[in-house]
């Protein structure tokens, strides 16, 4: 969470004239709920549960930039599934850049603690490592633009050579 998926994945999108979307708007379009009143109702293993079924539903459609939610990657299931229709882009960043853009949302269930920054990290030190298994990994920069980020994820996903087709 703050990484930048949801706006640099839109970025990207217009970059290579495919659609973007959101797993986690997906989700909540489907249960008609937002995730936190998902988390809230029915805890976050049902969550994880249709996030998965989402997942799958959009990775068999039409090309696109999908962009999932913080957790999504750490599961065995997700990623098996996304290395059989896509390919994978952590966008990494560190614990301050994070910490300086979520700390003053509400909408972050995961982050409704005593300590939420001190969370954060224990997430982060978590997922890194998940995450590091990733097909591509850009490092977001203080001050880097939305675009530039963007720029940045499609050269390193043209550089693979095996995938990007612009429309």
């Amino acid at each position: 969470m703050g990484a930048g998926k949801t706006a640099v994945g839109g970025a990207l999108a217009r970059l290579l004239g495919v659609p973007f979307i959101d797993t986690d708007d997906e989700i909540e379009r489907a249960a008609n709920m937002t995730i936190a009143e998902i988390f809230a109702r029915d805890g976050e293993a049902f969550f994880r549960q249709k996030e998965t079924q989402v997942l799958g539903r959009l990775l068999a459609g039409a090309p696109a930039v999908l962009s999932t939610g913080g957790g999504a990657f750490m599961s065995d299931e997700n990623r098996r599934i996304i290395a059989g229709h896509a390919v994978s882009v952590w966008l990494k960043v560190d614990l301050a850049l994070l910490w300086s853009r979520v700390r003053h949302r509400t909408t972050r269930p995961l982050l409704r603690t005593p300590d939420p920054r001190g969370t954060l990290a224990a997430l982060l030190e978590v997922r890194a490592p998940v995450y590091a298994l990733a097909d591509v990994t850009v490092e977001a920069e203080a001050g880097a633009s939305v675009e530039v980020t963007a720029r940045r994820v499609l050269a390193a996903l043209e550089a693979r050579g095996d995938m990007v087709e612009r429309r």
